[in-house]
């Protein structure tokens, strides 16, 4: 049996005879080093990001900060945005508007952010691209981008009601923009122009 599933075995153990785990519970669990979500009162373990990943992570944190600074708080994993009770999750980037700084507390966000973006890892495709773009038009986030490492495109996918529509997908050197957040100016090339991402990705 792999240490993941070992952990998460533990983890059950821990929490057996609940049929929902709620975020308070969530809340109270030692600290393991590992990084969990609960999806509708499901406790799910998330995988470590590479360093790919967190190269990325932190080019996209960069740009947003270079236009986006003045208007949005910007964050990045690992922090709790909290829905509900039983759905709390920890996208790789979130933004919250000046104006709406009262969902912002200490333990996380509490509400739907006006953006989140994942970064696709090798085993949280399905999660992203299918359970979280359910829920977090099931929440009401107004913006939801998926970025694909290996494709090194982003999709844009802008809130329509109750559910998502792919309005873009950028790659190359487009530039990334987005009416709902008039600040965000930046290429695609951007995240991943850096030498020590190229030196990465050249090696795998």
């Amino acid at each position: 049996m792999s240490k993941k599933k070992k952990d998460e075995e533990r983890i059950k153990e821990q929490l057996a005879g609940y049929e929902t785990v709620t975020y308070d519970m969530y809340a109270a669990m030692p600290d393991d080093g590992k990084r969990y979500e609960i999806f509708d009162g499901k406790l799910e373990m998330m995988s470590g990001p590479n360093t790919i990943h967190q190269s990325v992570s932190g080019e996209m944190q960069f740009v947003l900060k270079q236009t986006c600074n003045s208007d949005y708080m910007i964050f990045v994993a690992p922090l709790d945005v909290i829905f509900s009770k039983k759905d709390v999750v920890q996208p790789d980037v979130m933004l919250v508007h000046v104006s709406r700084m009262d969902i912002v507390k200490k333990r996380g966000i509490e509400g739907a952010p006006d953006l989140l973006a994942e970064i696709i890892s090798p085993g949280s495709r399905k999660k992203d691209k299918i359970k979280k773009l359910q829920l977090y038009a099931r929440y009401l986030v107004p913006e939801y981008w998926i970025v694909d490492l290996d494709a090194r495109t982003i999709e844009r996918h802008v809130l329509k009601g109750e559910m998502y529509e792919l309005e873009d997908l950028f790659e190359g050197d487009d530039q990334v923009v987005s009416d709902k957040l008039p600040c965000v100016s930046f290429l695609v090339s951007d995240l991943f122009k850096g030498t020590g991402i190229q030196r990465l990705l050249s090696s795998n």
